[in-house]
């Protein structure tokens, strides 16, 4: 993926109606990027599986692709630099075929990356080594490249940086996504989806405490599956019954 992905695609799952919360963490976020693009510097955005930060971080920066060439690159497994040159030339949308010597390749890119200001979006950075994290420095470090950095990870992505001194001593924000609190949970998941708008803030805090532990990916399939209870009961509001129903399916005991 080198463009950000439509919003449409925001949901860890298909679920008709959830929408898309403002949450403490996410207003950092579009502050920390919004002062990190400016400065045409290096961020680093990380958090347990399910927190949000990728999210965020997305619908962050689709606020800005406006006035800003944004371009996304998401690391699944361990890439080697060729790869990383690879990815850059697919996420820049270079044409004709990569320079097959690494020299070439690095003046090709360090051009480019000249022309105007762009941000590079390295999403599960915790799968980049220390040759690759040193390449991306490498191209950020040089004078007349126009760029900002965004490193994004789940758990080992700080501890993956902090590794590298030269980088991690560029490293202009460090934000870390949490686990929603207590009162977070009841502030933010009725206005997530309509079945929890009115609901009993116990059973809120009962789905919290037995299956969804302030993790909004969690939440985004406890929600899918109260739903289909609910659905197929025909009832029309939470109760415990249909909640631990749900639990169930996800493999929480009550």
């Amino acid at each position: 993926m080198t463009r950000l992905p439509p919003a449409s695609t925001d949901q860890y799952t298909a679920l008709p109606d959830a929408r898309l919360v403002t949450t403490r963490a996410l207003l950092t976020a579009r502050e920390n990027l919004t002062d990190t693009i400016n400065a045409r510097a290096m961020m680093c955005l990380h958090g347990g599986a399910g927190f949000g930060e990728t999210v965020a971080v997305t619908s962050c920066l689709r606020e800005l692709q406006a006035s800003e060439d944004i371009r996304r690159i998401t690391f699944h497994a361990r890439p080697t630099t060729r790869a990383v040159r690879h990815e850059l030339f697919t996420a820049l949308q270079l044409p004709g075929q990569p320079p097959r010597y690494a020299t070439e390749f690095d003046h090709l890119l360090k051009n480019t990356l000249t022309t105007h200001p762009r941000t590079l979006v390295l999403d599960e950075a915790q799968g980049l080594s220390s040759d690759q994290l040193e390449y991306v420095r490498f191209l950020w470090d040089d004078p007349y490249t126009q760029l900002a950095v965004v490193f994004v990870g789940g758990e080992g992505c700080h501890a993956t940086l902090r590794k590298e001194p030269m980088l991690s001593s560029r490293i202009f924000i460090w934000q870390r996504f949490t686990r929603l609190t207590s009162d977070e949970v009841l502030e933010v998941i009725p206005l997530y989806h309509p079945i929890w708008a009115d609901a009993d803030p116990d059973d809120i805090t009962f789905a919290d405490s037995r299956a969804a532990h302030g993790n909004f990916r969690n939440w985004a399939r406890l929600t899918a599956h109260t739903r289909t209870a609910l659905q197929r009961t025909g009832r029309t509001r939470v109760d415990q019954e249909v909640l631990r129903w749900a639990f169930s399916r996800l493999g929480a005991g009550t």
